[in-house]
């Protein structure tokens, strides 16, 4: 058994990129026992398999071969549902035509990724990639304005990226009662066309767990995010809440009238919220459901699912057409023009990553930012109101230099669902993981925030109605 469809990467592999069948064994074997010891006798990850000549010496910038906090799978909640008691669907096979057209979307991401998102809708090579896309059962929806877009309430409405990864961020509260600081959104942006893990010898050492040995090539002006590398930059380095810990503080600078319509101290004249239904609860929910979202997903991507990182996959595609070996993969990806463009640029079939490392080193599915992603936006779509229409919205230029008035209502709800999607997709984009990764993610994530709500409920000593919101599928709840 090659195990090409499950996630490897770090353990040693042999020259097809297969992982070494006694090293994955080894990693079952530590799953099955859950013990320390047993994770430590994994073949290949840290620091035995780097060849240095002085083992004192520093490790190489970038290392990060160990594997990514698998003993996290095991750890559980004491408040909302349990991670282990969560569930969702199984990931698509590797011989499906589902996995391919993922795949196929992540080669077409790769080639578009310098490309203005304002721009899609009209962009030649877009077109390209949306008519191959809507050969394979699950894009035949998308069009060059859709695509890659999410399809919550609110989501495809405005420009592609949400308000909350431009406007300014409120930070800390002055004497005046003003913002004591604005952080503006730019941000170190990567060169055009900066692709990695593109060279096959390349590929298979940072599949066998060594450090990688460039950097990305970054541009001197900082930029507003207003293309695919951009945003899959901003992903690359951002802290787990970053995103949405910003968006909390957007959401609390428009004051009361932002506030959920059942927000018990909305419409008082007495009381105002702080420890409860205040800035202190808002900032603790968002912090406290990201981690929660992250051991709902780590139980998933460890235990359960082990599923190949698409880096790994482009090494099967490669191998495939190369005819270094034969795999069982679906003749629509075969046939997908973006491989020949791929190919045609880089030499190989392999996917283009934006990051020199590649993926981190944990299984695929679900993705970790779209769970969090799911999570946060989760509790701060119960803690706000929906509908309120943003003020002053904004759009960046194609340049990413300077942000200019969007004429149009944007609403808080589809802001925050657009926001999500900008997280979790920015990761696609990357090349760091799969659609379905995403779209199960953020459907993980919610499912916790939605257990923590139920349990924090029942604390309050507020007359209080309950949590309303509007869940991911449309679908308006009260908790």
């Amino acid at each position: 058994m090659n195990r090409i469809g499950n996630y490897s990467k770090a353990l040693p592999h042999n020259a097809l990129g297969e992982v070494d069948p006694k090293a994955y064994d080894a990693l079952l074997r530590a799953m099955s026992t859950g013990e320390s010891v047993d994770f430590e006798a994994v073949p290949g990850a840290g620091v035995g398999l780097i060849e240095q000549t002085n083992p004192r010496a520093p490790l190489p910038f970038g290392f990060t071969v160990k594997q990514g906090n698998p003993q996290a799978a095991f750890a559980f909640e004491l408040e909302g549902t349990d991670p282990h008691h969560l569930g969702i669907a199984a990931p698509p096979a590797f011989a499906s035509e589902e996995q391919a057209g993922e795949m196929a979307e992540l080669y077409w991401l790769s080639l578009t990724r310098d490309i203005p998102f304002s721009q899609y809708a009209a962009h030649p090579l877009v077109n390209a990639a949306v008519a191959d896309l809507t050969r394979f059962s699950n894009f035949s929806h998308v069009n060059a304005a859709t695509w890659s877009r999410g399809a919550t309430p609110g989501d495809r409405t405005g420009p592609y990226i949400s308000q909350f990864l431009w406007k300014d961020i409120p930070y800390g509260v002055a004497a005046t009662g003003l913002p004591a600081h604005r952080l503006v959104q730019r941000y170190p942006t990567v060169e055009e066309g900066d692709d990695h893990l593109t060279e096959y010898a390349q590929w298979l050492k940072i599949q066998n767990g060594r450090p990688h040995t460039v950097r990305n090539k970054y541009g001197s002006t900082l930029r507003y995010i207003r293309n695919g590398r951009d945003l899959a930059e901003y992903v690359h380095w951002d802290f787990t809440y970053q995103a949405f810990l910003n968006a909390a503080l957007i959401l609390l600078s428009f004051e009361d009238a932002a506030l959920s319509d059942s927000h018990p101290y909305k419409n008082s004249v007495k009381q105002g919220g702080f420890v409860t239904f205040g800035v202190s609860h808002v900032l603790d929910m968002v912090a406290k459901v990201a981690n929660c979202a992250l051991k709902a997903a780590w139980y998933q991507k460890w235990s359960l699912h082990r599923r190949v990182r698409p880096e790994g996959y482009g090494g099967s595609v490669h191998n495939h057409l190369t005819r270094a070996t034969t795999y069982p993969i679906h003749a629509k990806l075969l046939n997908s023009p973006s491989l020949e463009k791929v190919h045609n640029r880089f030499g190989t079939y392999l996917l283009p990553v934006a990051y020199p490392e590649g993926c981190p080193t944990h299984p695929a599915y679900p993705a970790g930012h779209a769970a969090i992603a799911g999570a946060c936006v989760t509790v701060l779509k119960a803690l706000f109101n929906e509908s309120y229409i943003i003020p002053f919205p904004v759009m960046a230029s194609d340049d990413g230099l300077s942000l200019a008035t969007y004429r149009g209502g944007l609403t808080i709800g589809g802001e925050l669902n657009k926001l999500a999607t900008n997280v979790a997709v920015g990761r696609d984009i990357a090349g760091v993981h799969w659609h379905s990764d995403c779209a199960a993610g953020l459907q993980l994530g919610e499912a916790v925030a939605i257990g923590i709500l139920t349990d924090s409920k029942a604390t309050f000593h507020e007359r209080f109605g309950g949590f309303t919101l509007t869940k991911f599928d449309g679908a308006k709840i009260t908790i």
